[in-house]
């Protein structure tokens, strides 16, 4: 129990800063919701005052002075309205100006981790952390504070009040109190585990939607669609079976809070009864005391109603910071600096890297030099870590242990934009963003003019098939770029990096998902890019590399060949049976 509340103490430690910006909203609101408090604290008073005239007590009920209470009562009323309207507008709004400083909070550190988080995790779980789970932290925001100090107030205010009249009665109404604290403290600890289960599942269930929606083609293709449906009702039967037992728990925690509710009221009624038949008290106060536990059980119902917001609000808080609390790896160091007037040359020196600790290592000791201009192919048998090179020199991931240098300087002393600015990648699977191919090519160098883009489609083979989509270069994509070719995607995918002009290419298995005509084309295209770059390609189809300056042979003993086609032909080695195998 104590480190459950330690825990939230510290989660809500972290959370107030988010405050700060809105601390002048969060005052008015608290002043409006003391004024909505002062107009219910003032009512039993008020029917106190009448009906101790009504009986007697020496002071007349005159009409005059019913008006002019009733007044006074109105007047207090439209000044709670319009105080009400400001926490529920304003304070509103307050929330989700914290909501959306939290999202970008959040969507800014994301873009911050690397590769390996994304690798362990899904993308259908962190939409449902920056979506849904903020979506309570909005509510929580504004009422969290706000019902705490009404409550606070109401309470403190109704004691003060009541002890006035009869300390001993009071004693006894606050009393019942402690006990439905405790219950519906166990009910409440109960539902928090549950919102958490519940999240946790909705993550998974959205990751299971987005990975059968995204590759509903292939699902299509084998005909298993009765599968999907399947996995998705065993998700949605998981959903189910939690959110029932947490509503279970919250059955037990609203029927509580009834019966304790009527508790307190036969308390007030039977011994406010026996109060008032030993004198200890007259009609006047017992109707004020009933009016009283009324406002003061409202106060406490609300609290109670809160307590199910409260949670989902802790649960949201404690996965976003979940994810804030995750360090990114790869970071600029304290003394980087922007990487200037880059020539190309890439050095490898004693490099050893796994993709985790229980992993064995994919490159061990490696170690090569890329001259500046040079063009380099890397082939060799799956798992020896021709892709992992080409990763390592962006710093997708970070080397275990020896050093990468670009023009003598090793690449953990550059700022990771300038470093990533100088270099262009062009991968296996492309990714086109939802738009238009415009905006598309634009990604590689946002701002360029319509003339710089429409060059780079040029130089990279795609301007004249764009020229012939419905929009031309304002054509949509669709999502991922469903609606082109392959070898059409690659092209736009090519007029990108041509956009970007890095000195450093990177071109990772680029056609091999192509087919004989895209391949040409595409291949075209990219002898285009590497001119006068440094360029790493890792090959799949060896008939494409053989004009590559220097080739390398990778296996998992690391560089086991080195030469141009021609040299490591005539070595008859491993490249010479890969040539005659797969690439003559």
């Amino acid at each position: 129990m104590k480190k459950k509340k330690r825990r939230n103490t510290s989660l809500l430690k972290r959370f107030i800063p988010y405050y700060r910006r809105y601390t002048g909203i969060m005052v008015k609101d608290l002043l409006c919701a003391a004024l909505t408090t002062l107009c219910e604290l003032l009512l039993p008073l008020l029917v106190k005052e009448i009906t101790s005239r009504v009986e007697g007590t020496g002071v007349q009920l005159t009409v005059g002075f019913v008006l002019t209470l009733g007044g006074a009562y109105l007047m207090m009323r439209i000044i709670d309205a319009a105080a009400y309207y400001y926490m529920a507008s304003t304070g509103h709004i307050m929330g989700t100006l914290m909501e959306t400083d939290m999202r970008r909070d959040l969507f800014a550190h994301l873009q911050l981790l690397p590769y390996k988080y994304y690798d362990n995790t899904k993308v259908g779980t962190l939409m449902s952390r920056i979506t849904s789970d903020l979506f309570d932290v909005t509510e929580f925001a504004h009422h969290c504070p706000e019902e705490f100090f009404i409550a606070g107030i109401k309470i403190l205010a109704s004691f003060v009040i009541l002890c006035t009249m009869s300390v001993p009665l009071t004693l006894i109404v606050f009393a019942v109190i402690p006990p439905m604290i405790l219950v519906l403290y166990y009910f409440n600890k109960k539902m928090r585990a549950g919102f958490r289960q519940q999240r946790k599942e909705v993550g998974e269930l959205n990751a299971a939607v987005e990975d059968s929606l995204l590759g509903v083609r292939v699902v299509r293709s084998f005909a298993n669609e009765a599968i999907e449906e399947e996995k998705f009702e065993q998700g949605n039967n998981r959903f189910l079976t939690i959110k029932a037992k947490n509503y279970k728990y919250m059955g037990g925690f609203q029927a509580s809070t009834r019966f304790f509710e009527g508790f307190m009221y036969i308390v007030v009624v039977v011994a406010g009864a026996l109060f008032m038949i030993g004198g200890k008290i007259d009609a006047p106060e017992f109707v004020a005391y009933l009016l009283y536990v009324t406002t003061l059980f409202a106060s406490i119902r609300k609290i109670v109603e809160f307590a199910e917001q409260f949670q989902r609000g802790m649960t949201g808080i404690e996965r976003f910071f979940e994810i804030i609390d995750t360090k990114p790896e790869i970071v600029d160091a304290a003394d980087a600096q922007d990487m200037e007037n880059v020539q190309g040359e890439i050095e490898f020196d004693n490099v050893t890297f796994s993709y985790s600790e229980d992993n064995e290592e994919v490159l061990q000791n490696i170690s090569f030099k890329v001259r500046a201009g040079e063009n380099v192919a890397l082939v060799g048998p799956s798992g020896g870590g021709k892709t992992t090179i080409c990763s390592l020199i962006p710093r997708f991931y970070e080397a275990d242990s020896g050093v990468i240098r670009i023009d003598g300087k090793d690449i953990r002393k550059a700022t990771l934009s300038s470093l990533r600015r100088n270099i262009g990648v062009v991968q296996q699977d492309v990714y086109l963003f939802s738009g238009s191919v415009y905006e598309n090519i634009e990604y590689g160098m946002p701002g360029a003019t319509k003339e710089q883009i429409i060059n780079a489609a040029k130089l990279s083979g795609a301007h004249d098939f764009i020229k012939e989509l419905p929009d031309g270069y304002d054509t949509y994509v669709g999502e991922r770029g469903v609606k082109l070719s392959g070898g059409q995607k690659q092209r736009i995918s090519i007029a990108r990096v041509f956009l970007k002009n890095p000195p450093v290419l990177l071109l990772d298995e680029a056609t091999s998902a192509l087919d004989n005509e895209s391949e040409f084309l595409v291949q075209k295209s990219l002898q285009e890019l590497s001119k006068g770059r440094t360029t790493i390609t890792v090959a799949h189809r060896l008939t494409t590399i053989k004009g590559a300056d220097r080739i390398f042979v990778i296996t998992k003993d690391g560089i086991a060949e080195e030469g141009s086609h021609k040299e490591l032909i005539e070595k008859q080695g491993i490249y010479s049976n890969l040539y005659s195998t797969y690439g003559g």
